[in-house]
């Protein structure tokens, strides 16, 4: 009940970084919300709209998430495609209808759900295994979040979550389809094979100059993409924010503005013996629970050194009746409101009369206080700094990208004009192609795909006029010019002659030793005959396997009712084989344990697709709409 801040579950160390949705900041010299004023609906749910900035921010959100995974390796091209934009739109819709459907049905999460699950992450518990509200609070902070904003968004995340254990719950595998699914995974095949390999029927081909130059004629694969040597110019958050100063005078004004922000609230160490009264409990349940607990409340105040060994025989709070009833430090809001009201108007060492609560009754002694804190300027200065700037770095970075913007398009002839006015380094990129080239790092501003939509335009290659500015991650812009171009071509014929005629004979090869093998195979169901397969190979999908996937998917997938039984495999430019399997065994030991983890999956997979099926019967029932399928293309620009 009581018992939140203890848990036998360990999460993961980041959890905490992994459920929180970075925040717009609640406090601070400029607001987030000055940074859009676009109101546009891209979707309605029964009626309510979902409007751009709700999905930018979404996508936002999401990239952050994944940056904080993933660090270095991070990729934001992952997200800057329609259908990851798209997918994001489609998850906000789901979380409304989820949401409407939880209202509906008047779902709830109580403050104790809510106070367990926050005590029981690992993530915000110190080295003595014990919750740490000040790292609560500052894991919080680093999102730009109080406790109060986390927990209503936890809240509902909770509530969603029921609405989908409602649906999950009741997804089962039939008995009948898992055993017969382990028993496939199970199933050994015994498989020999005759391989007919392409390289042993070159000699059997004969090429001519007019294949080669056929080939040649049809092929795309030895023309050469057209390709632009550019210069270009980029804007990061990082350079703008090399030219943000921030005074004494505005830290100390934030300092005073945000003095909660800096404080630790007063916190109380207390013990408790809760006499649990049920609900439903009859009058005379509540007056004997009453009773019991009046009578050990005497007994404390005769001597209150045995309220430990009391609150082990006696408390209902089997989470901290173990510990003597000790419940840790807590503050405001982290207990219900009758037990929080006692336990801080009470000195230490004091022992409170009968409290009531719609757990029971407690008696509550409260053994330690923390009283409250405030970190002195000097202490959080550079915090300060940084929180300033970072803030003062949205309203900025805009102004600085309207100048960018307006600067290469008013001065479309070069790209000096931007590099003098805001600092910025000219750089140059050559054989660039219309496609982003896979050998070169994804992150190189110049190998981005929209970039390089931009810089292929008939106004930049037939003009050689500055691309507009491009936005290829948040905060960061880049535009840039053609120096140089050069055409489309096709290598020489007699350059990749050789190439070719290798090439064909491999293909004509492979086609002989195709050709062969499935004659061979048609021979063998007319009648068997064992003679050139090779010796028999155990095959089984619960078993890793030595063997070309090709040759073993045929082979568990070929009709064994009738023994032995063939498939034929066509392995491309290595061949043909042709398979026989001989025998087909089930194995005598059953592993139950294994089956039985096999059937959860197969119910786990069930009750995803279980899931999704009821969020459309619910996105139908709530005439879902989208308004803008087209501005997903948009949705962080």
């Amino acid at each position: 009940m009581f018992e939140f801040i203890r848990t036998h579950q360990r999460l993961m160390q980041f959890l905490l970084l992994l459920i929180i949705f970075p925040s717009f900041a609640f406090f601070g010299l400029e607001s987030y919300t000055s940074m859009s004023d676009s109101s546009s609906a891209v979707a309605k749910v029964n009626g309510q709209e979902i409007t751009q900035p709700e999905w930018d921010a979404a996508q936002r959100e999401q990239m952050e998430r994944f940056r904080q995974m993933f660090g270095d390796q991070f990729d934001p091209k992952m997200f800057d495609t329609p259908e990851a934009k798209q997918e994001v739109l489609n998850n906000l819709i789901s979380q409304r209808v989820l949401a409407a459907e939880a209202k509906h049905n008047q779902l709830a999460v109580s403050d104790q759900m809510l106070q367990q699950t926050i005590g029981n992450m690992a993530a915000l518990k110190g080295a003595d295994g014990k919750f740490d509200f000040e790292r609560y609070k500052t894991l919080l902070a680093a999102q730009g979040m109080t406790p109060e904003m986390y927990e209503a968004r936890l809240r509902q995340d909770m509530v969603l979550q029921q609405v989908n254990a409602a649906i999950q719950t009741t997804a089962f595998a039939p008995d009948s389809l898992a055993k017969r699914l382990s028993e496939l995974g199970e199933q050994e095949r015994e498989v020999q094979q005759y391989s007919f390999k392409a390289a042993d029927y070159k000699t059997q081909v004969k090429v001519t100059d007019d294949m080669l130059k056929s080939y040649y004629e049809k092929s795309t694969q030895f023309d050469v993409p057209e390709r632009v040597k550019a210069e270009y110019v980029v804007l990061t958050a990082d350079a703008v924010a090399s030219q943000i100063n921030v005074s004494d005078a505005d830290i100390k004004a934030y300092y005073d503005q945000n003095a909660a922000h800096y404080s630790t609230p007063e916190q109380r160490r207390a013990s408790h013996i809760l006499i649990a009264v049920k609900k439903d409990a009859s009058d005379e349940e509540k007056k004997a629970a009453k009773e019991k607990a009046e009578k050990l409340l005497e007994a404390l105040r005769k001597n209150p050194q045995q309220f430990a060994e009391l609150a082990k025989k006696n408390s209902d709070d089997p989470g901290s009746a173990e510990r003597g009833g000790d419940l840790d430090f807590f503050g405001k809001g982290m207990m219900v409101k009758q037990f929080e009201d006692a336990a801080f108007k009470l000195k230490q060492g004091e022992l409170s009369d009968l409290v009531q609560s719609d757990y029971g009754y407690h008696i509550i002694k409260v053994t330690a206080i923390k009283p409250s804190s405030v970190k002195p300027l000097d202490e959080v200065k550079n915090e300060i700094a940084g929180d300033i700037k970072k803030q003062l770095l949205t309203k900025k970075f805009a102004e600085t990208a309207d100048v960018f913007n307006n600067t290469v398009y008013e001065q479309a002839d070069s790209l000096k004009a931007v590099a003098d006015k805001l600092k910025l380094k000219i750089e140059t990129a050559d054989n660039l192609s219309r496609q982003p080239n896979p050998a070169v790092a994804a992150t190189a501003p110049f190998n981005n795909a929209k970039f390089l939509t931009a810089l292929f335009s008939d106004d930049a290659l037939k003009n050689k006029r500055n691309t507009e500015a491009v936005e290829i991650a948040p905060n960061t812009l880049i535009a840039g010019r053609v120096v140089e171009y050069k055409p489309a071509s096709k290598r020489p014929f007699d350059e990749v002659k050789t190439q070719i005629h290798d090439h064909v004979v491999q293909v004509e090869a492979a086609a002989l030793a195709k050709k062969a093998g499935e004659a061979k195979l048609a021979e063998l169901k007319t009648k068997d005959d064992a003679s050139g397969f090779a010796t028999a190979q155990t095959m089984s999908r619960a078993k890793s396997q030595d063997v070309n996937p090709q040759v073993f998917l045929a082979a568990m997938k070929a009709d064994t009712s009738k023994l032995p039984a063939f498939a034929g495999v066509d392995l491309g430019a290595q061949g043909y084989n042709v398979l026989r399997i001989v025998r087909v065994v089930q194995p005598t030991n059953v592993d139950n344990a294994k089956r039985q983890a096999e059937k959860q999956q197969i119910a786990n997979a069930l009750a995803e697709e279980e899931t999704q099926a009821y969020i459309e019967a619910l996105k139908q029932k709530a005439k879902v709409k989208i308004l803008k399928p087209s501005a997903a293309t948009h949705a962080t620009e």
